[in-house]
């Protein structure tokens, strides 16, 4: 059965289509809420909905398998059941997020998909960036609950993280009885659905042109690109925009601008 997202919709007016947009692994919506909020400013004839993703977030963790297929089923669901009175036409996903919406894609009629750093490649162990993993394994072996979240930081930084990143992780800690936190993620679930991001390989589906243009946004500081694409098709397009990743927080300007100028009108 298909797991209940959370979605919280950001809208200057009453605009006639809107954007689902998605996060990466171990992040949620409202990391993108920023982005939204200088998009619909500039374009207000579009609306946009943060989602979580099964597992993230304030969404339902969902049944296994936990795989992008699943994740990509979820939204589906979402789209057409609670999002049908507010039209998506467009659907965007940040890392693991851009695969989940390239699979959504072949699944929901849309004018437009967008990947922010995010290959459709499947990638080997060589190819594949451990930080997650290592956050993950630090969780397993720490504590389940945190009198501070400043001490859950602490700990995140002393196993070498920098502290951007450990402040952003600790956005999964969530209150939990006598003001103490605990760590909202199912540690092996999120394992499953990194294992099937890495296997799954959907060029195939990019190369599609029955769903609409496709908008590949690569970061320049990024090695989630094993090599740049290269002969793509008219409806597919390849953008560098110089940051590292995690371009929402590095280029977040450069991002607004590419969805202002390129979203259809």
């Amino acid at each position: 059965m298909p797991a209940r997202l959370h979605h919280e919709p950001i809208a200057s007016g009453d605009p006639a289509r809107w954007l689902a947009l998605t996060h990466g692994i171990c992040g949620s919506g409202g990391n993108w809420r920023t982005i939204a909020r200088k998009l619909v400013a500039r374009r207000p004839d579009w609306g946009v909905q943060l989602v979580d993703l099964r597992q993230h977030g304030r969404s339902e963790p969902g049944e296994p398998p936990h795989t992008i297929a699943a994740c990509a089923d979820d939204l589906r669901v979402l789209i057409a059941g609670e999002l049908a009175a507010t039209p998506v036409a467009a659907l965007a996903g940040h890392s693991f997020g851009g695969k989940v919406v390239i699979a959504t894609r072949a699944l929901v009629p849309v004018v437009q998909t967008w990947t922010i750093d995010s290959a459709p490649e499947a990638r080997t162990a060589a190819t594949t960036n451990d930080t997650v993993l290592r956050l993950l394994a630090l969780v397993d072996r720490s504590p389940r609950t945190w009198a501070r979240r400043e001490d859950f930081v602490a700990a995140l930084v002393a196993d070498g993280h920098p502290m951007p990143l450990a402040q952003w992780f600790a956005m999964n800690l969530v209150p939990v009885d006598g003001g103490r936190f605990t760590v909202r993620l199912d540690t092996a679930a999120i394992r499953e659905l990194l294992a099937d991001y890495g296997k799954v390989d959907l060029w195939a589906a990019v190369h599609d042109p029955s769903r609409g243009d496709v908008e590949l946004v690569i970061a320049s500081r990024s090695t989630t690109y094993t090599a740049l694409p290269t002969a793509l098709p008219p409806h597919v397009h390849a953008t560098v925009v110089e940051g590292g990743h995690w371009l929402h927080v590095d280029n977040p300007d450069a991002v607004v601008e590419l969805f202002a100028e390129r979203l259809p009108r």
